[in-house]
């Protein structure tokens, strides 16, 4: 479907661009007025239900996009649709629909009770008394908020305050969840609890989600796409398995054997293969391999004409590495 469609798609973005005027130090009082220019041209869609990753190197223009998708800021050329909206002409039916967490700003107020909180915001939202009280419940309940209800927002750990921002984002049951660098500064336990419920939800509910992250960890484990954006340019769209490809990483079969052998040197005339150093006195074997050159199952069956084979794994690339050599690249 074109991106001019709005037909399925939870956000339609069409040679979006995005301006700035700065002002730069020019001798010692004068100031020269810049046109910076923060998003360059982009065009994609998010189709209803999807888990799309939105990454980029800091200043590439992800929170910019996030702003304009909200209807925060009106683009400078180009359309950005919400559901079929206009963001900015129709901010309230936009708000209704999404739940937006800053990873750095919280949307709780700092002196009021958590719980008091989420009463306010079912307020704003003119949500039901009932409907509130049980969907507040709910995300209690999953997100492990009970002891937490009665403390000020500003007595609460980061891990804590973040797990409350994401109750908040999802008291109405938007359709949109926007996630702007929501693990930052958390520690790797209430990272992972963050990821496990959110997997959940978008399971249970199948509802979009945008997530703009530095962490590659968030990514593998939620998103089924990748957006990726450079200097405000579109630089990859695709599955994780398209950018691996696309940069020439590797995959790696890992084979144990069932005796020792030294390494299996004729393994590497296949295209694309690399012989890596012998593990483990010799019953450890692993082959670097280009999925666009040669399948794992052929690696495997030349491997099987010299050695006996007891078990067998496959390392994936680090999608940190892959993403790395898309900047290098592009000559970032």
């Amino acid at each position: 479907m074109s991106p001019r469609s709005h037909g399925d798609q939870a956000i339609v973005i069409d040679s979006l661009v995005r301006e700035f005027v700065v002002r730069r130090p020019s001798g010692r009082v004068r100031r020269r007025r810049e046109v910076v220019r923060a998003i360059d041209g982009i065009t994609f869609a998010v189709p209803h239900g999807s888990s799309v990753g939105y990454i980029g190197a800091n200043g590439a223009g992800k929170s910019t996009t996030i702003k304009m998708i909200t209807g925060i800021l009106q683009p400078s050329a180009g359309t950005v649709r919400t559901f079929g909206l206009e963001p900015m002409r129709h901010r309230r039916e936009v708000a209704r629909r999404v739940g937006v967490v800053f990873g750095q700003r919280s949307q709780l107020w700092w002196d009021l009770p958590l719980a008091e909180s989420f009463t306010i915001l079912a307020a704003l939202h003119r949500i039901a008394p009932a409907a509130a009280t049980a969907r507040r419940d709910e995300l209690v309940e999953r997100l492990e908020l009970g002891r937490l209800l009665a403390s000020p927002v500003r007595q609460l750990s980061l891990g804590e305050r973040m797990r409350g921002d994401i109750a908040a984002a999802l008291l109405h049951s938007p359709d949109l969840l926007i996630l702007d660098e929501p693990t930052i500064g958390l520690d790797v336990l209430s990272k992972e609890r963050l990821r496990v419920f959110l997997a959940e939800e978008n399971l249970a509910h199948r509802r979009t989600m945008l997530l703009t992250t530095h962490d590659m960890d968030d990514v593998e484990r939620l998103c089924d796409r990748l957006i990726v954006v450079d200097r405000g340019r579109l630089a990859f769209d695709g599955s994780a398995a398209d950018l691996t490809a696309k940069v020439g990483a590797r995959r790696v079969l890992v084979v144990d054997l069932v005796a020792p052998r030294p390494a299996l040197t004729d393994v590497a005339t296949l295209p694309g293969v690399q012989v890596l150093p012998v593990e483990g006195d010799g019953l450890r074997h692993r082959f670097a391999f280009a999925t666009g050159d040669v399948s794992a199952v052929q690696v495997l069956a030349r491997v099987g004409e010299h050695a006996e084979v007891r078990d067998l794994s496959i390392e994936e690339p680090d999608i940190e590495d892959v993403v790395r050599r898309l900047y290098l690249a592009s000559g970032r």
